[in-house]
C-alpha cells in the first residue's frame, strides 16, 4: 500500500482531537446543524433526523492525521456534503451571492475552514455511521465531517453547525502559534500540513508522537471494557 508523504500507517482507529483528556461531548436529545453565515438570508437549523430523507451514500476511504498516522479502509456512511448543500443550504443563499469558503464546528469546540471547492468534493460526507456502526463518542457522534482527501484536522467531529462566507475567515492564532495554523487546502497528498511551515520542518516532532496517541488509546479502551465481577 502506498500512503502519502510523511505518513504511516498504524493498527486501528484511535481517537483524536481537542480535548482528548475530557469524555466525548454528550449527544443533544434533538440534534441539529445551525446553518449560519453571512452569505444566508436567515439563519435556519437543520435536524438531523430530516437528513434520513436525502440520499446516503457509503464510502471506503483513509484517514491521514496531520500528526502523520493513517487508517485505512474505514467504512463511513452519511449523506453527502454536496446533496446537503445544494439541496438545503444554497436556496437559502442571498441572491447574487459568491460563497467562497464554509466553516464547520462541532460540540467539543473544534472549527475547520474549507474551500468551497474542497466543501463541494463527491467524497466529503456528513457521516453517522463508521464500519456498519452508528458514531461512537470518541468519533463524532452523532454526525461528523469526512473529507478524506484532506487531513484529519479538517473532519470536523460532533459537527453542530455550518457557516457559510463568501471571503476566507480570519485565522484564531496568533504569535508564534500562527506558524502552526492549518494549510487553506489541507491536501493529504500534496502534503500541506500548515499555511506557513515547509511539510519536511514537522515531520520529526510529529512522528514522535504516533507512539504516544497508540498507547494512550489503547489504555482507554482497556479502561473503557467492562470489568469482569
Amino acid at each position: 500500500m502506498t500512503l502519502p508523504p510523511g505518513q504511516r500507517l498504524i493498527d486501528g482507529f484511535p481517537r483524536f482531537g481537542a480535548n482528548l483528556s475530557r469524555p466525548a461531548p454528550p449527544v443533544p436529545i434533538k440534534s441539529v446543524i445551525n446553518i449560519r453565515g453571512a452569505a444566508v438570508t436567515d439563519a435556519f437549523d437543520v435536524p438531523l433526523a430530516s437528513l434520513a430523507t436525502l440520499p446516503r451514500r457509503e464510502l471506503t476511504a483513509d484517514f491521514h492525521c496531520v500528526a502523520g498516522w493513517s487508517a485505512t479502509h474505514l467504512r463511513w456512511e452519511g449523506v453527502p456534503f454536496k446533496t446537503v448543500y445544494r439541496t438545503l443550504i444554497e436556496p437559502a443563499l442571498r441572491p447574487g451571492i459568491s460563497v467562497t469558503h464554509v466553516v464547520c464546528r462541532g460540540l467539543d469546540g473544534w472549527r475547520s475552514v474549507l474551500s468551497i471547492e474542497d466543501a463541494l468534493a463527491d467524497d466529503v460526507l456528513i457521516a453517522d455511521r463508521l464500519d456498519g456502526r452508528p458514531l461512537s463518542g470518541d468519533h463524532g457522534a452523532p454526525a461528523r465531517l469526512v473529507s478524506p482527501r484532506q487531513y484529519g484536522y479538517v473532519s470536523t467531529k460532533h459537527l453542530c453547525r455550518i457557516e457559510v462566507h463568501t471571503a476566507e475567515p480570519k485565522g484564531i492564532h496568533k504569535s508564534v502559534l500562527r506558524l502552526l495554523g492549518p494549510h487553506p487546502r489541507a491536501r493529504v497528498w500534496e502534503e500541506e500540513r500548515h499555511r506557513y511551515l515547509p511539510a519536511w520542518l514537522l515531520r520529526r516532532p510529529y512522528r514522535a508522537t504516533i507512539a504516544f496517541v497508540i498507547t494512550w488509546g489503547r489504555r482507554r479502551d482497556v479502561r473503557s471494557r467492562p470489568q469482569p465481577r
